[in-house]
């Protein structure tokens, strides 16, 4: 159809003065010609001023008629010719309407899609449609956008886009586009031409797609060779019936194949949707996958469906076959692995897979489909193995197969759900993991405080006193909660590691004769460690941790008695090439294998067992963070760690360090600067300690090692005191204050004093700070610390002030 152009007939358009305004334009000046001569008196300057008004006049009429405005002989309208054909140039409808809601333009595909052009919104019979386009409109004209989506249109839905446009805005346009539907178009294409259409070939299987008209749009290279003689023939958009003849006896044959060929046995699977399909009066009248057999001697409708499930068997989604009573005639690996089958197993009706609310639904499809015209169609259903998750069930009606009537799809989407899971473990984790590592450096505060305390006070008491086994007491509970904290901040990685290049069997063999005691008499060690294992870089004590904690898991699960294993060997990156581990990445690991003998571990735990506070423990003999500090210490080390169970059959914890390409081990340890014992000094501190607590059992115990102390509550405070006249030696603060915090204060002071010496102290993981802490020549000192730690580390920053000083 031909574009069609709507403008507007009635232009404003300025007009000179009319014939019948002249004698008003006379009678005006006559009259002010008399007011001006009841004024003055004087009728010659009357008359002057009456006969310039009327020149004045005759100029205009003039000016008017030699320069009519912008309108008179037409108006520059906008070219809506040039805005059609760049319309047409899209794949969209488009159309443009003024403020008053006429048609100014369309566009060709707009009157092919909407016969006589009609006028948006008004271009559906719906009521209720075009009241939502209409109140779409309204919108776009307040807001200058606003969209509909999924509006259907015959066989179609589009996607209607409004704005406002024009120079000054005041027209709409109107974009329908349509929305791609899901189809197994694209799929299938793959399929022919990929592996599978290969092995299809290989199984005597001829596979063409065809499109609603009849051509050809993929086929696989075995019919390609027999229909075209060449397996890279290119026969893309000829008519499929062309490559066929049928005989005197309605067998069918490939045209090529003129003497000596056999008949063939044709399959047709509609890839139309049963509402498309519905639509346009039938699934044949779409693309549809066409799988061609060599009819064996004889015939029969049984050997024919023989040579279809060799084909499913080879394909890798799940496919299977009803017949018409809806028994399950057969199903291949795929199939069976996504409904959660063992490999051979068959269930009688494929409403034994759902669930019960399910069954009467999923039979009366396969009886409509087996019955019915030859359609598709997908049903939304749960599955035994996962009835909280809904599963697309996709069925089409098959013919000429002997009994089989109804071909089924169903998607094995367990990796799906496994990552889906993987990610809001994910999330889960990191959300606690910053909860408790808040929690944790609030607290370090609190110890702090109190450890820093009771060492003050122990310098008073000796032992003997009445008061210095209750001072202990309450050290060693603080002791006890910094573990605690160590454990939140592990569990979160942001506990301070020391890590240093080392050889995982040498923490295997330090920390074996501990395991020995903890596991008991009825728990046997079995230690070996394999050829060529490559250093790793790790904290040794934390490593420690990591293996006391999954030895005394292991000696939990096994009440009864039994084996522990810990084993070292190497993994190169080829071995984990060929491991298809999708979360560890292809690179030299040196693994250490923790393995029990004990009841295993049920598989809806197994993907618990890392979540902090989680245990299956009894009340009181389990706190739930043992497995989650285990992940955080190896996640933090730059590792990772894996799970593994059956059961009955015990389970493995295996983690994976990855091979440290540094230094030697021996060099780096010789590199290792010498401890001090001497903890007195002199000089002027600054303490800079948004914590009161802190900072007063900080003053007291540098005062008592010989410091002249001064304090700042913050970092603002403290440049204040580094910009009086005392000369300061050593910059000790806190990283996270209020108004300004440490690094901000300490970049701002090193502009002044360059070589100013700065410890900083915290209660998150040093290896954190220094990612996000740009400044050199710092120390750091970790909360909770004791009195003789914090002497310690001002006594070393000290040290690291240049020799000139």
């Amino acid at each position: 159809m031909a574009a069609r152009l709507k403008k507007d007939e009635e232009v404003w358009l300025a007009q000179p003065p009319s014939r019948a305004a002249l004698p008003l334009l006379i009678l005006a000046a006559l009259l002010s010609s008399a007011l001006l001569f009841y004024a003055i008196g004087d009728w010659r300057l009357v008359a002057g001023f009456a006969a310039m008004l009327l020149a004045i006049a005759a100029l205009m009429r003039w000016y008017r008629n030699l320069y009519p405005p912008q309108g008179a002989e037409g108006e520059a309208l906008p070219d809506w010719t040039v805005a059609r054909a760049a319309a047409d140039a899209s794949n969209m409808a488009i159309a443009v309407t003024d403020r008053a809601g006429r048609l100014v333009c369309a566009s060709d595909l707009f009157g092919e899609w909407f016969p006589g052009y009609p006028t948006p919104p008004g271009v559906t019979a719906d009521g209720a449609l075009s009241e939502n386009l209409a109140h779409a409109a309204r919108a776009a004209w307040r807001d200058g956008v606003a969209k509909v989506e999924s509006v259907p249109h015959g066989a179609m839905r589009l996607d209607v886009d409004i704005g406002r446009t024009g120079r000054s805005e005041d027209y709409l346009l109107w974009r329908f586009t349509p929305m791609r539907q899901p189809s197994a178009l694209d799929d299938v294409n793959r399929l022919l031409t990929g592996e599978a259409g290969r092995q299809m070939g290989e199984a005597g299987v001829m596979a063409v797609l065809i499109g609603g008209e009849g051509r050809i749009r993929a086929a696989n290279g075995a019919f390609l060779l027999r229909a075209a003689g060449r397996i890279d023939a290119n026969i893309t958009g000829r008519d499929f019936a062309s490559h066929m003849r049928v005989d005197d006896k309605g067998r069918l044959f490939l045209a090529r194949e003129q003497t000596g060929g056999l008949p063939l046995r044709l399959l047709q699977v509609p890839l139309k949707r049963a509402s498309q399909a519905s639509a346009s009066g039938g699934a044949q009248d779409g693309p549809m996958l066409l799988l061609l057999i060599d009819e064996p001697a004889g015939g029969g409708g049984t050997s024919a469906l023989s040579y279809i499930e060799t084909l499913l068997s080879l394909l890798p989604f799940g496919l299977a076959m009803a017949d018409r009573d809806g028994r399950v005639l057969f199903l291949n690996n795929a199939f069976a692995r996504a409904a959660g089958l063992r490999i051979g197993d068959k269930p009688s009706y494929p409403g034994d897979l759902v669930i019960r609310e399910d069954q009467a639904a999923v039979a009366d499809a396969v009886r409509r489909f087996a019955v019915g015209p030859q359609m598709s169609g997908d049903i939304a259903v749960r599955l035994r193995i996962q009835p909280d998750e809904p599963t697309a069930l996709s069925l089409a009606g098959v013919r000429g197969l002997g009994e089989a009537a109804v071909l089924l799809s169903l998607k094995d989407n367990s990796e799906e759900s496994k990552l889906k899971r993987q990610v809001a473990q994910a999330t889960k984790m990191q959300a606690i993991g910053q909860l408790a590592g808040g929690v944790a450096h609030d607290f370090n505060n609190i110890l702090t405080a109190i450890i820093g305390h009771c060492d003050l006070m122990l310098m008073r008491h000796t032992p003997g006193d009445s008061d210095y086994d209750d001072i202990q007491q309450i050290k060693s509970n603080s002791n006890r909660a910094a573990g605690l904290t160590r454990q939140l901040l592990a569990f979160s990685r942001q506990q301070t590691l020391r890590p240093q290049v080392l050889q995982l069997p040498d923490i295997v063999a330090d920390v074996s004769n501990l395991l020995k005691r903890l596991l008991g008499e009825s728990v046997r060690l079995e230690v070996s460690h394999g050829r060529n294992l490559g250093a790793v870089r790790a904290d040794p004590g934390q490593l420690e941790q990591v293996i006391v904690n999954l030895a005394v898991n292991a000696r939990d699960a096994m009440p009864e008695g039994g084996t522990l294993n810990i084993q070292t060997y190497a993994v190169p990156a080829h071995k984990v090439r060929e491991m298809r581990q999708e979360i560890l990445p292809a690179a030299n690991y040196t693994a250490l294998r923790v393995s029990d003998t004990g009841l295993g571990i049920p598989p809806d735990i197994l993907s618990k067992v890392f979540e902090p506070f989680f245990t299956t423990k009894e009340l009181g003999k389990g706190t739930g963070l043992g497995l989650s500090t285990v992940y955080g210490i190896v996640k933090q080390s730059g590792g990772y760690i894996f799970a593994e169970s059956e059961l009955g059959r015990g389970a493995s914890f295996v983690i994976y360090l990855p091979v440290y390409q540094g230094a030697d081990i021996e060099q780096t340890k010789a590199q290792a600067p010498a401890r001090r014992s001497d903890t007195w000094g002199t000089g002027t501190v600054l303490l800079v300690e948004d914590e009161d607590m802190v900072r007063a059992v900080a003053e007291r115990a540098l005062a008592r090692q010989g410091y002249k102390v001064l304090t700042a509550n913050d970092g603002e405070q403290g440049l204040e005191v580094l910009g009086g006249e005392e000369r300061i030696d050593l910059l000790i603060s806190d990283v996270v204050m209020p108004n300004m915090d440490g690094p901000t204060m300490v970049a701002q002071a090193r502009r002044a004093h360059p070589d100013l010496p700065v410890l900083f102290m915290s209660g998150y993981a040093e290896e954190q700070l220094r990612k996000s802490i740009d400044i050199a020549n710092v120390a750091f000192l970790p909360k909770p610390f004791s009195v003789s730690q914090l002497a310690e580390a001002a006594r070393d920053a000290l040290a690291m002030r240049p020799a000139a000083e």
